[in-house]
């Protein structure tokens, strides 16, 4: 019984020894799994940090170049705005010297237009003509003034004259004497040893004799111009007088005449016109 109940014991501790056989050859698999587990794990950690290092560097890289290019692009923006502000003032300049220019060239419109209004005077001075009537004539052969000549020159010619003055400063006033065609029948001229000193107003225009029609016209132009200057308001804006006589030459049109002897009342007529003084060059 002894003996058999050894042999079950020492059975029993047979059938132990492999359940602890499988149990360790289990529990290596485990660790060699977990430690399997745990090296893969390392590695994949490791993967991916080295991938996200990778990635970050290559963020990092962008975001330098990025930052070159926007640095780049602020650059040009500064130059842009520098040209959009020198452009910007070449512009506020051309405004000012289109307005410079503007002015300009009104004032040069304004200057052109006088100098046509002058020129217009230059061309078409005017003219007052006294023509031969029964109130206003000079008898004939003589340079006479009658009263009511004389008071057509106070109270007529003397304003016309005034006024053309005005619009006329610094002209000349001339006064030209104009005869008919009829031959002069007085006796012989004294205008060559007299006329200077009735000019001066030392001898009256009566003391003139003619001996032509050219005297005549110069002898009654003066007798005006005499008449002109003893007017104390003309005095006044110091006007300067010149007699000339055309004698019998032109026609109240301005034509040269044609020979006609006989007397003919619309060509004996005083003209005062206003010129400008002549300068010398």
């Amino acid at each position: 019984m002894r003996h058999r109940s050894r042999l079950v014991e020492d059975n029993r501790e047979l059938e132990v020894w492999p359940a602890f056989t499988d149990l360790m050859s289990n529990s290596f698999m485990i660790l060699s799994l977990l430690l399997l587990l745990a090296v893969i794990k390392s590695l994949f950690i490791q993967s991916i940090s080295d991938a996200n290092q990778d990635r970050a560097l290559q963020l990092q890289q962008q975001i330098s170049s990025l930052q070159s290019q926007l640095q780049q692009k602020t650059n040009e923006v500064t130059g842009l705005q520098g040209k959009l502000g020198n452009l910007q003032n070449q512009v506020t300049q051309l405004h000012g010297s289109v307005t410079t220019s503007k002015e300009e060239l009104k004032q040069k419109s304004n200057r052109v237009t006088e100098l046509e209004t002058e020129i217009e005077k230059l061309m078409s001075p005017p003219v007052i003509v006294i023509q031969d009537s029964k109130t206003r004539r000079f008898e004939s052969g003589s340079a006479e003034i009658s009263g009511d000549l004389k008071g057509f020159i106070e109270e007529d010619l003397v304003g016309k004259i005034e006024n053309w003055a005005q619009e006329y400063k610094g002209y000349v006033v001339e006064v030209i004497g104009h005869t008919d065609g009829q031959v002069n029948q007085g006796s012989s001229s004294n205008l060559d040893t007299h006329l200077e000193q009735v000019a001066r107003g030392n001898e009256s225009v009566s003391s003139l004799q003619p001996g032509s029609n050219a005297d005549l016209g110069l002898m009654r132009a003066l007798a005006v111009v005499k008449e002109l200057q003893k007017n104390p308001r003309l005095k006044e804006l110091g006007l300067k007088f010149r007699a000339y006589s055309a004698a019998q030459l032109y026609s109240p049109g301005g034509d040269y005449a044609g020979a006609n002897r006989k007397p003919d009342q619309s060509r004996r007529r005083i003209e005062v016109r206003f010129t400008p003084s002549a300068v010398e060059r």
